[in-house]
């Protein structure tokens, strides 16, 4: 039995559930038709009854087309994983992440990796902010990493994502009736943040922000993570600094408001990788993500 030959008949079974399959049929020297007729000579069965006017699975048609479909989907997979031996296209490649802005990047990556490179194990390690990536990047001990720039003599950069900087904040708040709230606002405010030894590029541009418009930040509490920070946003902790992408996470009570004024910087993620790094279980990672996260326009990096 050849696949071409099954390939043939689910492409008539699927066309036949359309309506569409009927006039194919009736061509009888077409080479969809003799394909049809080879299978059913091989399996000793009839796969379609045929009509002047109608044509239908019998029996033994129907029972065939889920385990075909299933056969060759198989056989996809397998001359996938086989071209990606071929091509060094095999391994295993770590890659950090933390914040929003990863968690929406990373899924458009790992379905797309999953798909086109089978022989590629991406694992995966949550909570490295931009800090700790560049030095594990930097060390060897990451692949690559979701980070903010600059990097570090040593990392090949390219930018993924542009973020604007929001403002999360309980929705009884009195900011919450601001289209957009300046960053002079903050001032008193208590605000959740990433902890300092995180090393967060979103904190340091909150901090950095404050500072120029003439404050500091009074910082009530520190969160592990952006789920944990906007839960405290919402339970009226305080308000919160985050990328546009925390927009994602939908949680009850907490509302986001653009966060504006001249010292507000427009924070540009990354991925960025050791220079010199010529794994090809990487640098097929790298032409797959150019695929599903391209650098946005007008962005030089």
């Amino acid at each position: 039995m050849e696949l071409k030959h099954l390939t043939g008949f689910v492409a008539v079974a699927e066309e036949l559930h359309f309506g569409r399959a009927a006039e194919r049929l009736h061509i009888a020297q077409s080479p969809l038709s003799q394909q049809i007729k080879l299978l059913e000579r091989d399996l000793g069965v009839k796969l379609f009854d045929r009509t002047t006017r109608t044509v239908r699975l019998t029996p033994a048609g129907q029972a065939l087309v889920e385990p075909a479909r299933r056969l060759l989907a198989d056989a996809s997979a397998v001359r996938r994983t086989v071209r990606a031996a071929h091509l060094g296209e095999v391994g295993r490649v770590t890659v950090g992440f933390a914040g929003a802005s990863s968690y929406s990047a990373l899924p458009l990556l790992t379905r797309a990796v999953t798909s086109q490179l089978p022989g590629i194990e991406l694992v995966l390690v949550g909570q490295t902010y931009t800090g700790e990536a560049l030095r594990r990047v930097a060390d060897g001990s990451l692949d690559v990493g979701f980070l903010a720039l600059p990097v570090r003599r040593g990392i090949t950069a390219r930018v993924v994502r542009m973020e604007h900087l929001m403002l999360a904040l309980p929705d009884s708040h009195r900011l919450a009736a601001y289209p957009e709230v300046p960053v002079r606002e903050l001032a008193g405010e208590p605000v959740v943040t990433f902890p300092l030894s995180r090393e967060s590029a979103v904190r340091e541009a909150m901090v950095q922000a404050c500072h120029d418009a003439g404050f500091a930040p009074r910082i009530a509490q520190e969160a592990p993570d952006s789920y944990t920070m906007l839960a405290l946003v919402g339970a009226g902790v305080g308000v919160a600094v985050v990328v546009e992408s925390a927009r994602d996470i939908n949680l009850e009570h907490v509302v986001f408001r653009p966060l504006v004024g001249e010292e507000v910087p427009v924070l540009p993620i990354a991925l960025g990788w050791r220079t010199g790094n010529s794994s090809a279980a990487l640098q097929a990672v790298l032409r797959v993500a150019e695929e599903v996260l391209p650098t946005p326009p007008g962005v030089g990096v």
